[in-house]
């Protein structure tokens, strides 16, 4: 168990050996060797496989030496015999996050100090200094990019998201990013994001099946933070017509559902926190309201002058509204259809999961 926690924060090198193993003497001082040599970024535990042997065969140890790294918790790879030290090297260096990497880590982990603390410029610039030094950490990414449709840069949060979207299979936080921005992006573009949701209601009143007003309406309240309202909306949209528009209402709302689900425990978070100043519910609440409103603002000024009094009042209306609502979606008010959009979500989410993560024993036997 301990070896397991330690792993979440730090890469763990698990050597299997025995006293009466001629390998494994030759191999134990290499490794002692790279551990101090690599400085920190790997940790290495020597279990005796005779007084461990309850573990060895839960990792499907047949032969010793064998050597298996863990990471975040779970067999990532691993080699058996007593390989030469630049072999070992290279099996490290696979895996083992480098200079760089540690250095833009420590930049992330600085920025979410800046957000708790309330400073998202600091936040900022300590994100773009991790990016920058490491464009493959994905949670500075997925940071910075809230951090620009915050401020209503709607094209940098776009052209940030872009590589991230570009993957195959797309991250699910990204593609839920995705929606997120296109709903800010309409309410900047579309003559519809300046309507109140009167005029909304008055449209769909004359025609229930008028799925473009509904979909309109629903990325207006999720721009406005009003996951509830918005979900409620495309649910109307899906249960007439889940294929409709390229099954856009329910990609939306799933996306909704990832984007309000608590974010994964971060390695060093305390108790299984994670490190962030707010939580992902919360900061949408207060924040998207403000985004809608900067960008309305900025269209508005230019385009239409009279109108700009008008767009500062409904933000406020949708932002008092917003923050008066429970966030969390309620699965026996949506009924069956929620609840079986919520069970694929869930089930997209094992699937990515298992792909990533093998069975210990089935692990061993692999590269045996």
């Amino acid at each position: 168990t301990e070896v397991i926690a330690a792993s979440m924060a730090t890469p763990v090198l698990v050597d299997f050996w025995a006293p009466w193993c001629g390998p494994c003497k030759s191999l134990g001082p290499v490794l002692e060797k790279l551990e101090e040599a690599y400085a920190g970024r790997f940790k290495l535990v020597k279990l005796n496989s005779d007084d461990e042997q309850q573990l060895a065969q839960a990792f499907g140890i047949r032969s010793i030496p064998t050597c298996i790294l863990l990471k975040g918790g779970q067999p990532v790879d691993g080699f058996m015999g007593a390989l030469p030290e630049g072999q070992v090297r290279q099996f490290l260096d696979k895996h083992v996050p480098g200079e760089d990497e540690l250095q833009a880590q420590a930049a992330a982990d600085e920025a979410q100090q800046h957000l708790a603390a309330g400073d998202p410029h600091s936040a900022r610039t300590a994100l773009e200094q991790a990016l920058a030094t490491n464009p493959g950490n994905d949670d500075a990414r997925f940071d910075l990019i809230k951090l620009l449709m915050q401020d209503g840069e709607l094209a940098e949060a776009a052209a940030l998201l872009a590589p991230a979207m570009a993957r195959i299979p797309v991250p699910l936080r990204f593609e839920a990013l995705q929606q997120w921005l296109n709903a800010l992006e309409f309410v900047t573009t579309d003559p519809r994001g300046q309507w109140t949701l009167d005029q909304f209601d008055e449209r769909i009143g004359q025609n229930r099946r008028d799925f473009e007003t509904r979909f309109a309406k629903a990325r207006l309240l999720m721009a406005a933070g009003q996951w509830t309202e918005a979900m409620e909306e495309l649910l109307e949209i899906i249960m007439r017509d889940k294929k409709w528009d390229d099954e856009a209402p329910r990609k939306t709302y799933i996306a909704i559902l990832e984007l309000l689900s608590p974010p994964a425990p971060k390695a060093g978070a305390e108790h299984g926190k994670a490190l962030l100043g707010k939580s992902d519910a919360v900061w949408s609440l207060e924040v998207l309201p403000i985004v809608r409103a900067k960008a309305i603002r900025k269209v508005s000024a230019a385009e239409h002058p009279d109108r700009t009094a008008n767009a500062r009042c409904h933000s406020h209306e949708h932002a008092n509204r917003a923050k008066r609502h429970v966030v969390q979606p309620d699965v026996e008010r949506h009924g069956p259809v929620h609840q079986r959009i919520l069970a694929e979500t869930m089930q997209r989410r094992r699937n990515h999961q298992e792909a990533q993560h093998a069975h210990p024993g089935q692990f061993a036997q692999g590269f045996q």
